[in-house]
């Protein structure tokens, strides 16, 4: 595909490296000449200086004949007039733009062909936000993801000393739970990851990825290690748009408190806000966090836009007692640093914000991707098409499809029906099905499964 980025900052950088690797024709634009040579020199990518939404520029870029447009610099009014004139002058087909103004994306009927042509809206905020939150209602989890509307869910957990099934192989799992249909996808074991199978011994400290109708993760996550307490009490450092929407989700819920060190913020959160707590000062201040019983907190989140500070904020919280520490990165190169020691989950909001985009650019009908483990891997939802003669996957079992290697099937989704893939069931016409990729150079051969043959036409 010919794909043209608008924006060279952390989430187009990230995405431009994603779609580089699998032989796509990119040019990223940009007004930081720097940046360009930077990516250009890393990706040997093309690359077009100037502002993102002149006409003149995006002809530069090829817009005339590119088949997408991804607007995601950091100005919401550059990336919706990008996408107006790519749609008018160059009729471009596909136009994905990054819209963070909430004041814009509840507006209905703004974002509509005959209005601001844009066919995809990617909000980071609202994202990151889903994305802490479903980490809040599943403790002990390290990423949940959601696939055919939240019916299945994929949950990473790392295994612990005297969990029950560590030093167990994967067919005691059903042995030891008949009535919870689960699949493990995969196993991360020192940061390699592990093709499962029934003969694979689960070790301490192994993070395994596995999945299950969502009423049964609990369960499941009871086996593999301790059962951990609801979160109750939150703390939220930074009351930017991510700490307003996750407090404005749980306040109802959860006893929240949110520390900002805006004063005129502090004002409006607090007009905005029903039962939330709002404190002015800073997420680094001891004596504030001691004031406030951090010692009683079950998870403490620190979401400002500052690296930095979310992470001496998330160590001081930690130090001080808070049972739970959870931190937004931006900077990639953070996020293995830091997770795993005295901070508990590491968020790089450029990963969870690519899987959107990866969504719109896979071929063959492919409804949810979800970016893994910093890119490594990915999970796919995809729906099956055609009939045995035009489809490489219907009429088939799962054991008969030629899978490529390092690709598994989890689960099928048929209606409201989760199914485990286990090797003997049959997919047909329609159905969801999830698969998880180990290996990022399969993904083509991945998408070419799912595409159907002429015949069905």
């Amino acid at each position: 595909m010919k794909i043209i980025i608008l924006g060279a900052g952390q989430v187009g950088g990230t995405l431009a490296e994603h779609l580089a690797r699998e032989e796509n024709d990119i040019t990223v634009v940009d007004t930081d000449g720097a940046k360009l040579r930077e990516l250009h020199t890393k990706l040997d990518i093309r690359t077009v200086t100037g502002a993102a939404s002149y006409p003149i520029v995006l002809r530069q870029a090829g817009c005339e004949d590119a088949d997408m447009l991804i607007a995601v610099t950091n100005t919401d009014e550059i990336n919706m007039i990008a996408c107006q004139v790519a749609h008018t002058l160059f009729r471009t087909p596909t136009k994905i733009a990054r819209v963070r103004s909430t004041a814009y994306l509840t507006r209905k009927g703004l974002f509509a062909h005959e209005a601001i042509p844009i066919d995809v809206l990617i909000s980071p905020e609202q994202v990151v936000t889903d994305h802490v939150r479903r980490l809040i209602e599943h403790p002990g989890a390290l990423q949940v993801l959601e696939f055919a509307g939240g019916l299945v869910q994929l949950v990473a957990v790392k295994a612990f000393y005297g969990g029950p099934l560590v030093g167990q192989d994967l067919a005691f799992l059903a042995k030891h739970m008949p009535n919870v249909e689960t699949r493990v996808a995969a196993i991360y074991r020192r940061n390699r990851p592990i093709i499962p199978r029934g003969d694979t011994v689960i070790e301490a400290d192994d993070e395994v990825f596995f999945l299950a109708a969502r009423r049964d993760i609990r369960a499941v996550m009871s086996e593999l290690r301790r059962v951990e307490r609801d979160f109750r009490r939150v703390v939220i450092a930074g009351g930017g748009n991510i700490g307003e929407r996750l407090a404005e989700h749980l306040e109802h819920s959860h006893q929240v408190k949110i520390i900002e060190h805006s004063l005129e913020r502090c004002t409006a959160l607090s007009e905005r806000l029903d039962r939330t707590v709002v404190l002015h000062g800073s997420a680094t201040s001891k004596r504030l966090l001691e004031e406030e019983n951090i010692e009683d907190c079950d998870i403490f989140c620190a979401l400002t836009n500052d690296d930095e500070v979310n992470i001496m904020s998330s160590l001081l919280a930690k130090r001080l007692g808070a049972k739970k520490v959870l931190t937004l990165i931006n900077n990639a190169a953070y996020v293995d640093l830091v997770q795993g020691g005295e901070i508990d989950i590491a968020i790089s909001p450029q990963q969870a914000t690519i899987g959107s985009l990866l969504t719109h650019v896979r071929r063959g009908d492919i409804v949810n991707v979800h970016s893994l483990r910093r890119g490594a891997a990915e999970a796919i939802e995809a729906i099956a098409h055609g009939d045995k003669q035009s489809s490489k996957v219907v009429g088939r079992t799962i054991a008969e499809i030629n899978l490529p290697e390092g690709t598994t099937i989890g689960a099928i989704v048929r209606g409201k029906e989760v199914i485990i893939g286990h090797g003997d069931v049959m997919v047909e016409s329609g159905d969801h099905i999830i698969l998880f990729v180990i290996d990022k150079r399969r993904i083509r051969d991945v998408e070419r499964l799912f595409q159907v043959g002429l015949t069905f036409f």
